[in-house]
């Protein structure tokens, strides 16, 4: 992939995880709080996403995609524990919400979720344009 195509990939992506964030609010509202888990996780996933392919790697699994994170961000201090452990609880309950029966989360518990999602990919946006 040229540096263009990696460059609009990063963008695609980071364009995904604000868009997919925006939708969060109105599944809130009207009380899909499973999906909006889920959505929480993906706008999250789709930024981590960018930011492993600024760096040239890829990965076709979720687990692949939280190790290149943990490897190449979280473990050279680029990427707080905090976030990393914020990101890791996000695939956490998203599966358990997609996967698992009688899992019913609760509107505030959804709204603590959504909180650092910003900040999260805001996070990552920076480290992307640090490292251009």
């Amino acid at each position: 992939m040229s540096s263009d195509e990696i460059n609009e990939l990063i963008k695609y992506r980071i364009n995904r995880a604000k868009e997919t964030l925006a939708e969060i609010p109105s599944l809130i509202e009207l009380n899909y709080l499973n999906t909006a888990v889920n959505r929480i996780y993906y706008s999250c996933f789709y930024a981590v996403n960018a930011l492993i392919v600024k760096k040239g790697l890829s990965a076709k699994r979720h687990d692949g995609v939280r190790q290149m994170f943990g490897l190449h961000y979280v473990k050279t201090g680029l990427i707080s524990k905090e976030f990393a452990k914020y990101y890791s609880d996000l695939f956490d309950r998203r599966q358990t919400g997609d996967y698992d029966d009688f899992v019913d989360y609760d509107k505030e518990t959804v709204e603590e979720l959504l909180k650092p999602a910003k900040d999260f990919i805001k996070e990552i946006e920076k480290l992307i344009e640090e490292n251009k």
